[in-house]
């Protein structure tokens, strides 16, 4: 005579399976997905790195990026609470000053108008609005997280005289 296996032989019936895959974590992102942010990390990884030493907000990408990746690897997330401090402090030291802040903003609007220069003007080197964008695009990007910092540090409160 032989036996019959039942699903209760092997610890709970087909309601035990379901119930632990529901358990399962909701911070695993679909596998495509995860591909998206790990590229997507990369890249603004990579793009922060060439910004610590050209101008721009290196620090503040990196840290973007990396909180894009320890969303696809939750393994990088210890490092994201030390650069989100770093790129916090580059923040703060940046519109500590109205020096400072006017210098950030006239760079800002220096690289606007050196894009339209560089989109108007045939005899440039490497002249052409594909240049040009990208400068006018650095800019805007300056610009934005130079209100960010401010607003961030200073609480959006006005001087009064």
């Amino acid at each position: 005579m032989s036996r019959r296996v039942r699903p209760q032989d092997y610890g709970g019936g087909m309601d035990e399976v379901r119930r632990a895959d529901d358990e399962a974590p909701a911070t695993v992102p679909h596998p495509v997905a995860r591909v998206a942010l790990a590229a997507g990390g990369g890249v603004l990884v990579l793009v922060g790195v060439a910004l610590l030493v050209l101008p721009g907000p290196g620090l503040l990408l990196v840290f973007a990026g990396l909180v894009l990746l320890s969303r696809a690897v939750p393994s990088l997330a210890r490092y994201v609470e030390p650069v989100r401090a770093r790129a916090m402090q580059g923040a703060e030291a940046g519109v500590a000053s109205g020096w400072r802040i006017a210098g950030s903003v006239l760079a800002g609007l220096g690289l606007i108008g050196a894009g339209v220069a560089w989109g108007l003007l045939p005899w440039v080197p490497f002249a052409g609005w594909s240049t040009g964008s990208g400068l006018i695009l650095s800019g805007v990007v300056l610009l934005v997280l130079l209100a960010w910092s401010h607003r961030r540090v200073h609480g959006g409160r006005t001087r009064r005289a």
